[in-house]
């Protein structure tokens, strides 16, 4: 890409764009990367102070959930994908990752989110390699029926798009920023 932007139709070329006619894969896969561009661009380039910054009485932090979707990264695509073991090390129930947020230095949190990111990418691209969406996930309901691998992506790309919104307030409430993508040619500098 030469560092150009190309719109069609009002959408653009950007690396973080899904497809604008892709298979199911494409799509599933470009909308979550999508989602997780933009709440990695919210919550880019902050000190300690501003990613422990809170809006009215919230306690929710752009940290906490840096910490947070990382770990719902790893344990979407290893217990619940594949029934591995999963371990923060520290778990302590599921506020954990809000709580302890704030102990955490900026480069301990994002490079938390940006490894386990990584290591789902990883791991989505060998099952999808390996049965597809249609494969059925070792998470199961109290009956015994299994979710889909498709089923997995649709909760992370529901959960980003949860946590995506509430990054759009509290980023602008740390220095203003808005927007509903990264900037032509953003790349993360944290």
């Amino acid at each position: 890409m030469s560092g150009a932007v190309a719109t069609v139709g009002g959408m653009t070329d950007a690396p973080w764009e899904p497809p604008l006619a892709g298979t199911e894969i494409e799509h599933l896969t470009g909308a979550l990367d999508r989602l997780r561009a933009t709440f990695r661009w919210k919550a880019d380039g902050l000190d300690a102070d501003g990613l422990r910054a809170r809006v009215g009485a919230s306690s929710l932090t752009l940290g906490g959930l840096l910490k947070h979707l990382a770990v719902v990264e790893d344990h979407t695509f290893t217990a619940k994908l594949r029934g591995e073991p999963f371990d923060t090390g520290e778990w302590d129930g599921p506020e954990w990752p809000f709580t302890s947020a704030g102990g955490d230095t900026p480069g301990e949190l994002y490079a938390g989110w940006d490894t386990a990111v990584q290591r789902s990418r990883a791991r989505l691209a060998a099952a999808l390699a390996d049965g597809g969406l249609d494969q059925l996930a070792h998470v199961s309901t109290p009956d015994g029926r299994h979710a889909s691998l498709r089923r997995l992506v649709c909760d992370l790309i529901e959960e980003y798009g949860r946590h995506t919104g509430h990054a759009d307030l509290l980023r602008e409430a740390v220095d203003g920023r808005v927007g509903e993508d990264p900037p032509e040619g953003w790349r993360p500098t944290s």
